[in-house]
């Protein structure tokens, strides 16, 4: 009864009151919803409702390839959606590729993942703000991620090529994470002595790839021009690398860094009053229980609605409401 359900959902859409519409919506799983349902929400209205899940099977299996199973079964009422991995930048050079470029009803991220929106750099201080309550400017994040993104932007290339080549035993993601990772941020000079020791480790890992692999250096300097073709460019990888690896070896370590400066600077400044004994122990401890774990924060941020590839997935959309006669206001 279970998979007849579910077979009859792909089939039929729900119709919930007159004249309204409503269009299923299956993402690779459930940290996906939120980030779906920020950009449908823009787009319902009395006459259609999107209702976003996981894909109702009796294993319960989600993620990717799942999602692309559904493909034949997709129409304007059962809609896909994806993380882009490297499927947007490969633009049919592979079967997969070809499938979700071309596909009218999958609907991709065109950054690498979801990760990477919820890391948009500009941002990046309004988190740490809501995680420390603490509003001072000692971190410019947008002009270190795109240093960041600069020093790496050779190893990506390498990165990126191998997969497409299908020789990923070539440069490993976890030899791609380990050479990009940071293990610490020095907040001196905006990063400056961290940005040093990560253009080192990328060196090293250059060298030995080059040496190892000449005959790929002159085909991935043309693959660059591709990749610049679909927005890529030496400041802005960190929309294109692989999501977990930006959110957890490069973002979290930076804002676990500055949010604990901006902690302690909100400390001394209580420390410094003039109050002392209860009242200055209270308001540390006042202080202290408004603070907000920042991983958190971050999963729940939606401040990346500027960012020229979300422009894009906006328009994907809205192309689509036009094919189906729901035109869309300007949101």
């Amino acid at each position: 009864m279970a998979a007849e359900a579910a077979a009859r959902s792909l089939e039929t859409p729900r119709i919930v009151r007159p004249g309204c519409r409503i269009v299923q919506v299956y993402v690779e799983g459930y940290e996906d919803v939120a980030f779906w349902r920020g950009i449908l929400d823009d787009y319902e209205s009395e006459k259609i409702r999107f209702e976003i899940s996981v894909p109702p099977r009796e294993d319960l299996a989600k993620g990717k390839k799942v999602i692309l199973q559904m493909v034949p079964d997709s129409s304007p009422d059962l809609l896909l959606c994806v993380d882009s991995d490297f499927d947007y930048l490969f633009n049919g050079s592979t079967e997969q590729s070809r499938l979700i470029n071309e596909s009218p009803y999958v609907f991709h991220t065109y950054a690498y993942a979801t990760e990477n929106y919820l890391c948009y750099p500009p941002s990046l201080h309004k988190v740490c703000v809501k995680a420390t309550k603490n509003d001072t400017d000692i971190f410019d994040f947008e002009r270190f991620m795109a240093e960041y993104s600069q020093i790496i932007y050779p190893l990506f290339l390498w990165f990126a090529f191998s997969a497409l080549k299908h020789s990923e035993w070539t440069f490993t993601l976890i030899d791609f994470r380990s050479s990009v990772k940071l293990n610490y941020l020095d907040l001196e000079n905006n990063g400056e002595n961290t940005l040093a020791w990560l253009r080192r480790q990328v060196d090293k890992r250059l060298s030995h790839l080059s040496g190892a692999n000449e005959s790929w250096i002159r085909e991935i300097s043309e693959f660059a021009s591709t990749l610049h073709d679909k927005g890529v460019r030496p400041d802005n990888v960190y929309l294109f690398m692989q999501g977990h690896t930006l959110m957890d070896n490069v973002v979290i370590v930076m804002l676990h860094a500055v949010c604990e400066r901006l902690r302690q600077m909100t400390n001394d400044k209580i420390a410094a009053s003039s109050r002392r004994g209860v009242v200055m122990r209270n308001e540390l401890s006042n202080y202290n229980n408004t603070l907000r774990n920042v991983r958190e924060i971050l999963l729940d941020n939606e401040n990346y609605k500027e960012c020229f590839l979300y422009r894009k997935l906006k328009e994907d959309f809205e192309h689509y409401l036009s094919r189906i006669g729901i035109f869309p206001s300007a949101r």
